[in-house]
Order: structure tokens, then sequence, then C-alpha cells
């Protein structure tokens, strides 16, 4: 069998301003027919279909108009991710054309979806949903009036479904399967994020161990999705399979010399992971030298390219965005580097990284001494409220 694995689409989503609706047109065209040309038995979309919690009606459309094209050729299985609105997304999911399954209720993450194969072999698919926590941890146990919550943490709640799942595939005799297949959208442990991924952090924690996804070893792929790199995590001489997509566009300019791809998943196959590679609707390309330099023949090739410049110039030419403009009218974003401009990139880039021990740092130098234990507890629960916070009103 052949599943096509996915994620990330991030539909609705700009780049510094600029529109990638017909980046998303032509990425889905493409999986129309991939999905029709490579004999898929399922096509996978592991969570962040949307950008936003309330997508643009365009990108309603656009997705519309895709799946039901895509169900003429195969099945289409969707799970909402942390950008998605679970609630939204999932609206409806039980008046979706036959083969079009949406999983956004974590209770409902342990029950599989059976995919028939063309001969007498089945597959067991289980989707899970973005598992957030804050709300997981009760939700997950709700129906049981014994157990408390779990523990506020991404490891817990992803545990908790997955010893479901465990006990689903012996109940199955899941053996008998010809795959068996978890569809999550995590963070796992010694993977390499990108910049445009919005973080999923609880209380400063976010990473699982790939081993939650183990399954006592009844589980032979997990298509991961959440982080934009394609790449593989987890050891697969302990357990299964487990790779994330990644996005099918570049969100930032962290992602330009990345190759973007999606995975065929062939159970039959002596090497079952085959790439795909992506179309590029505008390659991303950084640039730097003096103004003189980039305005050269040398340069004369990026013109279609969406850019990131940085000016070397000792002083700020004249006219600088006007010049750099005429010359590459898909310029982004532009910065005339000094030594102070220089050290302001370092500085963002380390909040961006680490902000709690910024907010740290900065308390310890303006007050002259180190925080106490009380101090710094009162630092870190107010943190965690902030982002708690945030994540509500994107909930909302």
């Amino acid at each position: 069998m052949r599943f096509l694995h996915t994620a990330d689409w991030h539909l609705g989503r700009c780049l510094h301003g600029a529109s990638l609706t017909p980046a998303f047109e032509q990425w889905c065209q493409h999986v129309i027919d991939v999905s029709a040309s490579e004999d898929i038995d399922a096509l996978f979309i592991s969570g962040d279909v949307f950008d936003q919690g309330v997508p643009p009606v365009v990108m309603v459309d656009l997705l519309a108009e895709t799946l039901e094209q895509i169900a003429e050729h195969t099945r289409v299985i969707i799970t909402s991710g942390n950008h998605d609105s679970a609630k939204r997304l999932g609206f409806g999911a039980g008046l979706m054309r036959e083969g079009i399954y949406i999983r956004t209720d974590s209770r409902n993450a342990h029950i599989p979806i059976v995919i028939p194969g063309r001969h007498d072999e089945y597959a067991l698919i289980y989707p899970i949903p973005y598992l957030n926590p804050d709300i997981e941890n009760v939700k997950l146990v709700s129906t049981d009036e014994d157990r408390p919550p779990l523990e506020r943490s991404h490891t817990a709640v992803l545990t908790e479904v997955s010893h479901r799942i465990t006990a689903d595939l012996h109940h199955r005799r899941a053996a008998d399967a010809e795959a068996r297949i978890i569809l999550a959208h995590a963070f796992i442990s010694g993977a390499e994020p990108s910049e445009s991924e919005r973080s999923i952090s609880i209380g400063g924690a976010e990473a699982v161990a790939a081993s939650v996804f183990h399954c006592e070893g009844l589980i032979d792929y997990v298509a991961l999705g959440h982080l934009h790199r394609p790449q593989r995590v987890g050891d697969p001489q302990h357990g299964p399979l487990m790779r994330y997509s990644g996005s099918p566009i570049a969100f930032s300019f962290s992602e330009e010399q990345q190759q973007k791809t999606s995975i065929i998943y062939d159970t039959t196959a002596a090497d079952p992971i085959e790439y795909i590679p992506a179309p590029v609707y505008r390659p991303l390309a950084t640039l730097t030298g003096t103004l003189d330099e980039l305005l050269s023949p040398r340069y004369c090739d990026y013109q279609d390219h969406f850019l990131r410049i940085y000016i070397t110039d000792p002083e700020r030419p004249q006219h600088l965005h006007e010049k750099l403009l005429a010359r590459f009218p898909q310029l982004l974003t532009y910065q005339h580097l000094c030594e102070r401009s220089e050290l302001a990139v370092a500085e963002m880039t380390q909040i961006r990284s680490d902000p709690l021990t910024v907010l740290t740092q900065f308390f310890t130098s303006t007050g002259g001494r180190e925080l106490d234990t009380a101090e710094q507890e009162i630092i870190d629960r107010t943190w965690r409220e902030v982002i708690k916070e945030e994540q509500c009103d994107f909930v909302r």
C-alpha cells in the first residue's frame, strides 16, 4: 500500500507581507496530480492545514476544491494542528463525502480509520490532532471520575493517547494489518526547527521523546507535522519509521536552502520512503554586499526571487529602497548593516530563541543582583500565564 504524507500547508500565510496565494494554488494542483498518478491509497495532512484559526474565505474555497478533486482518486485523512481551530476545521466532519476524514477530537484518536487495499490487505490509520496540554490534560480523563487531571505537558497527553492506541491495536489483532500508522502534530526531541514555526512550548518544555509513539512495537510509520524542515527523527532500529514531511512552501528565509518535499510511504518497497520534490513558486535568497555590488550584472539572475538583502556600505546610500526595488521587484526585506545593527540582529535572535532567559537577565542587570528563588518563580509563573493567554486568544 502507498500513502502520501504531507503536513503544514498553512493556507493563507504571507511572507513578509507578500501574498503566497499563487504558491498555494500551485501546491494544491501538485498534490492532486501526485494523488492521481502515483497509485496512492490515502493522502495524509498531519496538521496546520490553515495558517489561522479563522482562515480567509479564498483559502477555504481552495481547500474544498482541492479535496473534491483528490477524492476522485484516493482517500484523504486530515488532522488539526496548533495553527488550526480544531472546532472550525472539525465542524461538519461527519458530513464530508465518503473518503474524506477530518479528525480534531483527541478522544477519538485511538479509533483507527481502516483503509482497504486493492486485494485483501488493509491499513490502520490513527490520526492524532494537535494536543494542547492546557486543554487535553483534563479533557482526556473527563469521563473517568476516579482519575485526576494528567500532568500539564505534551509528553503526558501524547502518552495517554499512545496507550489508548496500543490497547486498540491489541484488541484488533493489529498484526494482521498491512500497516499501522500514526499521524501526529508534535515536536520530537532531536528534530531541527525553522524560524517559521509557532512555538508550542508549555511551561518551557515542548519536545517529546520519539519513544512516545512506539506502542510496544506495533506501529510501522509515524507521519509527523509541525516542523517545516523535512527530516527523519527517532531510531528505526528501536522503533517505527518517523518522518516530518516538512511544509510544502518556504515560510521564512531560514528555509531558503531547504528542498521542500512530500513523502510516499510504500509498505512493500525495500526502501519504503520516497521523497517527492514540491514545486517552487519563487525561490528565496539572501544577498549581502554594497549597493554598487548588488546592482552589478553579478546579481541579475535574482530578479524573480523573493529576496532579503543586507547592504554593507559604510554610509547609508541615498534612495536605497527605491534603487533596490527597481532592480529587484520581489524584494521583501532589506537592512543597512552597521556595527549597531549587527548587534541588534544578534540580540533579537537570542530573544526569539530563549525569551525567558533574556527576561531573567534583564531583571538581574537592572536590579544589580541575582534573583532569589521566590523572584524567579514569579517571573516563570507570569511568563507562563502570558503564553497561556496568547494561546487562548489564538483559539478564540
